[in-house]
């Protein structure tokens, strides 16, 4: 098994008993991975952005532990920990580690977004959050001018959700 079924499989084990967060990242996963190859991230790049898109929403226990809430900003704030000691099991690279941390702590954050994996890894939340919170038109056009930018999420949102050009 390489690291990134590792860590797939020990998020599965961190939900356990919770289908509908695990069905979350691994959607999240697999369009980031797809978006990533559609725009040709180096494999390095790609190697992060799947590894802190099954995790990026690891902080949403410790938060509903802590603080009974799991809004975005928690979320951010509660994951990085959580995930560091997960991605230091599966044998990460440290330097990886703090990508990945650091995307965790800003994946609910939309402004200065610093780097393609970041970018993707948003774009790629955003497709599988508009789907499952069940958003009307209006609101994913909205999303589209605000916060999409790579040609290959901006096509996979279009053909998703039947948006005009």
């Amino acid at each position: 098994m390489n690291v990134t079924d590792t860590v797939m499989i020990e998020m599965i084990k961190y939900y356990q008993n919770d289908p509908k967060r695990i069905q979350h990242f691994t959607k999240v996963h697999a369009y980031a991975s797809l978006i990533g190859r559609m725009e040709g991230l180096e494999k390095e790049v790609q190697r992060i952005l799947e590894l802190a898109a099954l995790v990026h929403d690891i902080g949403i226990k410790p938060a509903e532990e802590k603080y009974h809430d799991c809004n975005g900003k928690l979320q951010e704030q509660e994951g990085p920990a959580p995930a560091e000691e997960l991605l230091k099991k599966a044998d990460v690279d440290i330097q990886d580690i703090d990508r990945i941390k650091y995307l965790i702590a800003h994946h609910h954050t939309y402004s200065n977004i610093d780097g393609m994996d970041y970018q993707i890894l948003v774009e790629a939340d955003f497709l599988v959050n508009l789907y499952e919170d069940g958003l009307n038109k209006e609101n994913i056009y909205a999303v589209r001018e605000s916060v999409f930018r790579t040609n290959s999420g901006i096509q996979i949102l279009n053909e998703m959700f039947g948006l005009e050009i």
